[in-house]
């Protein structure tokens, strides 16, 4: 079962110094609205062709808009054999809301 991460618990992570996978699975024209310089940019229609990039070893935290397309994935990813993967719940609407009120809502 995909575990779900706050905002601030990933945000708590990496004030303390981790460097977690954060993967933003959202298409490009969001990413130009806004979006975390630590993602890692995949989109979610090419999560299947470009599995090989990932590791299935390492904690992945999947992130969407709000959270649904990344649930989608991170049980994609755990049905490929990926051991450790979390969604990080409300996505960038809620780590605007909630970390960095800079970001631009869409």
């Amino acid at each position: 079962m995909v575990e779900e991460l706050s905002v601030e618990s990933l945000k708590a992570r990496i004030d303390a110094g981790e460097t977690p996978a954060v993967i933003d699975v959202r298409e490009g024209w969001e990413l130009e609205i806004s979006s975390l310089p630590f993602a890692r940019h995949l989109p979610m229609g090419q999560i299947a062709d470009r599995l090989g990039e990932l590791d299935p070893a390492t904690p992945i935290i999947v992130m969407c808009r709000s959270g649904g397309r990344s649930l989608q994935v991170g049980r994609y990813l755990e049905s490929r054999g990926f051991r450790s993967v979390a969604n990080l719940t409300g996505g960038i609407l809620a780590w605007g809301e909630r970390i960095d009120p800079s970001l631009r809502p869409y």
